[in-house]
């Protein structure tokens, strides 16, 4: 395995929509060492998650995970090791909630974004294999932002209040322990069910 240079906000890789892969690609050596690789990356960077176009090979996975000594994430809920490959988000009703983010691609700076409360998510994991999730809280915005990187998207692109932009030094010492009050509901909320389809 290998830790990967991420590309940075201005970088093109980061606004072009990823391709899909095949089942043949999907087993291949070359994806399965970039999933390998992947993991190794959000890892050693403390992210919750990270796409493949932030490593500059724009095809549709993402890994997420959020262990609970994540300091870039410390009020976060665990997720287990999850790798998306082909992943299709629909929002399951109209709930939102207010997400403080950040990203790997975007050093520094976190900022407010509306999320879906609840999601259905449907992918191929890194065998190949359909799976369907149920995920509902916190954890929901953590793979909407995911999969966003994958339509070329980032956080930045839904911040709808400039306002809230900040540094992470500023997060900490004027936002962040009013954020974590506000979200409580939502992190006791918080659910992931995977099935296999």
């Amino acid at each position: 395995m290998a830790i990967l240079k991420i590309a940075q906000i201005g970088h093109p890789v980061l606004r072009q929509p990823a391709r899909e892969l095949t089942l043949d690609e999907i087993k291949s050596e070359s994806i399965q060492r970039l999933v390998d690789d992947m993991i190794e990356t959000m890892r050693d960077a403390n992210g919750a998650g990270i796409a493949a176009n932030q490593v500059f090979q724009p095809v549709r996975i993402c890994v997420v995970e959020v262990r609970g000594n994540n300091p870039r994430y410390p009020y976060k809920p665990e997720i287990p090791l999850t790798v998306l490959i082909n992943p299709i988000i629909v929002p399951s009703g109209t709930e939102m909630f207010s997400n403080y983010e950040g990203c790997l691609s975007v050093p520094n700076i976190r900022g407010v974004v509306k999320r879906a409360t609840q999601i259905t998510l449907t992918y191929r994991d890194r065998t190949g294999k359909p799976f369907s999730a149920v995920v509902e809280g916190i954890s929901a915005g953590t793979f909407q932002h995911e999969c966003d990187h994958l339509d070329g998207k980032l956080f930045i692109d839904k911040v709808e209040d400039a306002g809230t932009l900040c540094s992470w030094e500023n997060f900490d010492k004027f936002y962040k322990n009013a954020f974590v009050t506000a979200i409580s509901e939502m992190v006791e909320r918080n659910r992931l069910r995977v099935e296999e389809i």
